[in-house]
């Protein structure tokens, strides 16, 4: 099963996706924190209000967030390999920085080293605070895809990674929510490709830090609430550890794939100023 949010004749929807279509659930507009899993489950299915994939914008898979959790050098063949990290590096995100998984990304004037991060990202389907490893997938919605577009230039200004991670309409998640029970991402491969060419690529089972690792760690100085946001950490590749560095620019399409869960494709645009 996989949920999306989308938006058709100017209103809000939540649909659940059949091959091209979406079914509507009613009085449901966007996932969030009212949006437990065993909310989507029971909803009624509007399937006269069917709508085709090819009407309807796509938005970002939780575009209410309550929290949106990043955790940083979480693969092996992009950490250090030096690295004994005991403990995953993590940042926020805001909800601000959220967009579609066709829209375009904004790039700043104020910043001349966007760079690129494909992920998976994890949406929470069950509060929980404390949660064991045990019971960590118990409290999952499900899995989308995202790109933690990263301005390098303001996040090496400090030890501290946030004013290089929040810029407005910066990054993707979509296309739709997938539920573990549709796919096995244990093993799943990750893709980033710019302009056609591949320039990340790895699989899931190179995550440091596991999922059940993340969602037990977190949980243990905040309470997870249904649509909140896991971004799980990006594969070796990104731009500026290149040789010439490789930064976006306007009119560049960059594309994130995870096996199993789908794809994003996005082009990238100057700020209008």
């Amino acid at each position: 099963m996989a949920y999306a949010n989308y938006r058709y004749e100017g209103q809000n929807f939540i649909g659940e996706v059949h091959g091209d279509h979406l079914i509507p659930l009613a009085g449901l507009t966007d996932v969030g924190p009212e949006t437990s899993a065993s909310v989507l489950v029971s909803a009624a299915r509007l399937t006269e209000a069917r709508v085709p994939l090819s009407e309807i914008t796509l938005r970002a898979a939780s575009p209410r967030a309550g929290k949106i959790l990043c955790v940083g050098r979480n693969y092996k063949d992009h950490a250090d390999e030096a690295n004994t990290a005991t403990f995953p590096v993590l940042f926020p995100k805001y909800t601000s920085t959220l967009i579609g998984p066709a829209d375009d990304i904004i790039l700043p004037p104020e910043s001349t080293q966007a760079d690129f991060e494909g992920e998976l990202a994890v949406i929470i389907g069950k509060t929980g605070r404390r949660i064991t490893e045990q019971d960590a997938m118990d409290h999952i919605l499900g899995y989308c895809v995202s790109n933690d577009v990263t301005m390098r230039d303001y996040q090496n200004k400090s030890h501290q990674w946030l004013q290089g991670k929040i810029w407005d309409n910066t990054t993707p998640l979509g296309p739709s929510i997938v539920t573990p029970a549709e796919t096995d991402i244990s093993k799943a491969g990750i893709s980033t490709t710019l302009n056609g060419e591949v320039v990340q690529k790895s699989d899931l089972s190179h995550l440091i830090f596991s999922i059940p690792t993340l969602i037990a760690t977190l949980s243990e100085f905040t309470t997870l609430k249904p649509g909140d946001v896991i971004l799980t950490g990006t594969p070796a590749g990104v731009g500026y550890r290149r040789d010439p560095q490789l930064f976006l620019k306007d009119g560049d399409t960059i594309t994130v794939t995870v096996e199993g869960v789908g794809s994003i494709t996005n082009t990238v645009r100057a700020e209008a100023t």
